[in-house]
């Protein structure tokens, strides 16, 4: 994992190759950023992502100067390589990690809401897993409410038909799908 852009630019991150991840690729990534971009001042926002795996969305907002990004993730070793990366890269003052499945994390009325929520669940869930994840986002308080909500997800899930959709992008095998 390469990060593009900011403080951290150009730095690899080397995940161990057990943990249960899918890295969204570079390409993906920086059209992504050069989307968010257009949008947002990173340095004052805050944001969450969820189902955060190791963090190669998370730490390209630390680059890029976010003032806080909340990671949650289920699996102990991924929580584990994010804080420890943070620490490295010095970005543990803005990055905090929660171990937590990601759909019962958003079942709950939100403590705080977040310019721009990044959810990236696996692969394997079923479209109304993902149509939930969207739903506890948008009505659970997790979203500002000038925020925007990215859902990365596999070719055949759709959600123009959503309320809230306002967007979808494909690059490659990658789609994003925008909520606001």
């Amino acid at each position: 994992m390469r990060i593009i852009s900011g403080e951290f630019r150009g730095k690899r991150i080397q995940a161990p190759h057990n943990l249960p991840v899918r890295p969204t690729t570079d390409f993906a990534k920086e059209a992504l950023f050069n989307i968010l971009n257009n949008e947002w001042y990173f340095d004052e926002i805050e944001v969450l992502d969820l189902f955060a795996g190791i963090g190669s969305i998370s730490f390209e907002f630390a680059s890029r100067g976010a003032k806080h990004i909340t990671v949650v993730d289920l699996h102990l070793p991924c929580i584990k390589f994010v804080d420890e990366t943070a620490k490295k890269l010095k970005a543990d003052d803005r990055i905090q990690t929660i171990k937590a499945d990601a759909l019962k994390f958003t079942s709950k009325p939100a403590l705080r809401a977040y310019d721009i929520v990044f959810a990236d669940p696996p692969y394997d869930m079923s479209l109304e897993e993902y149509k939930t994840v969207v739903d506890q986002v948008l009505d659970n308080g997790w979203l500002a409410e000038e925020g925007t909500l990215v859902l990365e997800h596999p070719t055949q899930y759709k959600f123009e038909d959503h309320l809230r959709f306002t967007l979808h992008k494909k690059y490659g095998n990658v789609n994003f799908s925008f909520f606001s």
